[in-house]
């Protein structure tokens, strides 16, 4: 087993529950679709984590020649991974059918879901400044995907307009298929 893997392993583990808590937490909302109102609101942070956390993983492959086998490595990865998973199980309530309208839990959770989302990234791209140098940051391709995520999820945590907040999930989202498609 590479170190790579060892890393991974925990990483992977703790990202795949992450996934399966927003899709499960999807499921349970779907099927009780015929007593609460989902929202485009959650759906779309929901599907925003999703997609992080599906970057982050993708980004964990990229850099799997460069990560040292280490306590720091393995602690910060759980740490990360973790606050991953926290953040996933927030978009959905526990128990759907207690709530009447998911806008509601929305409001109650959007700002730590996305603070949370907002730090794993940070996090990343310091991991990333130091393992790759010479990232070129003042690329258009860098200035339109890394760094408009920043002041974009924070206009989303501080907005009080949903519509605005909503706005900013559309743009957030948008931006994974295009930057995979640019290449």
């Amino acid at each position: 087993m590479s170190g790579f893997e060892f890393i991974f392993s925990l990483m992977g583990l703790l990202l795949g529950l992450a996934l399966a808590e927003g899709l499960g937490g999807l499921a349970r909302c779907l099927k009780a679709s015929h007593k609460v109102r989902i929202g485009w609101p959650t759906a779309l942070l929901g599907l925003f984590v999703s997609c992080d956390v599906v970057s982050f993983w993708m980004y964990g492959w990229a850099m799997r020649e460069l990560l040292p086998i280490s306590w720091p490595v393995l602690f910060g990865g759980f740490v990360l991974t973790g606050v991953y998973y926290v953040v996933a199980s927030l978009v959905f309530p526990n128990d759907i059918e207690a709530c009447d309208d998911l806008d509601a839990h929305f409001e109650q959770h959007r700002r730590t879901v996305l603070a949370g989302v907002m730090l794993c990234n940070a996090a990343l791209l310091a991991v990333t400044l130091t393992l790759f140098p010479k990232f070129p940051l003042g690329s258009f391709r860098a200035i339109l995907f890394t760094w408009s995520f920043f002041p974009i999820t924070l206009l989303a945590i501080v907005a009080r307009d949903r519509r605005v907040v909503v706005g900013c999930l559309l743009l957030l989202i948008a931006t994974y298929p295009a930057s995979a498609l640019w290449n």
